[in-house]
């Protein structure tokens, strides 16, 4: 990042954490170019707010409020106008850093889309779904907001969006248990904003939910391509869609015998 070293972007940088010191210091340093970086913790209790001010960062701690309440709570702690909204498991290449810089200098749109490379096990998944994984990650603060839900989470632009070829490296799993671990908590979360939002579903929903994920991940989105990890991505995604719609129904069933 040559071109970036002698002066600062005059963009703000966003993170939102929580325990995440194995993997913020690889996210930061690919950010250095940015003039400010806030990191929005939620109560680490490991290095992670250590190492953010040791980087420079404005450090801020806040409750839990869900995925999108807590990013437009980050957006409002943002120096610039321009936001580069990232999550603790993603990076910005050095290429890209060079995009961005270009697009600051000359903004086009109210925000910027890039399409995520996603590593597992150490290689880039092009199956499954997982590429090219769109995602607005660039954009005018004054033009938008996030949508305020617990999960999946996504800006939501007051104006023109252009869709940027360079990518943005994500690294979101360690390995099979991870993956299990975040099935489950984001599938609680996930059934809990539907159940809020009063959706109702069937005994049947879960089975039904599940088996169109996994023909959709393994077959249709070719995760049979990328060996054991894509079976096991769309066992996996299959079963978050089963028990989203399961934990779902148990809500409705707990509701009803009280």
């Amino acid at each position: 990042m040559e071109l970036l070293k002698s002066k600062k972007l005059p963009v703000s940088v966003m993170v939102i954490t929580k325990n995440e010191e194995k993997r913020l210091v690889s996210c930061l340093e690919s950010v250095s170019f940015a003039e400010d970086i806030v990191v929005l913790d939620s109560g680490s209790q490991d290095k992670t707010i250590e190492i953010a001010k040791s980087l420079g960062c404005r450090v801020f701690v806040e409750e839990w409020k869900g995925f999108g309440l807590q990013k437009q709570s980050a957006v409002g702690k943002t120096h610039y106008r321009w936001v580069l909204s990232l999550d603790a498991d993603e990076r910005i290449p050095p290429e890209t850093a060079k995009v961005i810089s270009q697009v600051i200098q000359d903004p086009k749109a109210k925000a910027y889309s890039f399409p995520r490379k996603n590593f597992f096990h150490k290689r880039w998944i092009k199956n499954c779904g997982w590429w090219p994984d769109r995602v607005i990650r660039l954009f005018d603060k004054d033009k938008g907001r996030f949508k305020p839900v617990m999960v999946h989470e996504s800006w939501i632009t007051e104006g023109k969006v252009i869709n940027l070829n360079a990518p943005i490296e994500h690294y979101s799993f360690e390995n099979y248990s991870h993956m299990i671990n975040k099935l489950n908590q984001f599938s609680t979360a996930a059934a809990r904003q539907l159940f809020e939002e009063g959706v109702r579903v069937t005994p049947f929903s879960p089975f039904l939910h599940g088996w169109w994920m996994f023909i959709r991940t393994y077959f249709l989105k070719l995760g049979i391509l990328d060996g054991l990890d894509g079976l096991v991505i769309s066992l996996l995604n299959a079963g978050g869609s089963f028990f989203k719609y399961a934990k779902l129904l148990e809500l409705q069933r707990h509701e009803k015998s009280t």
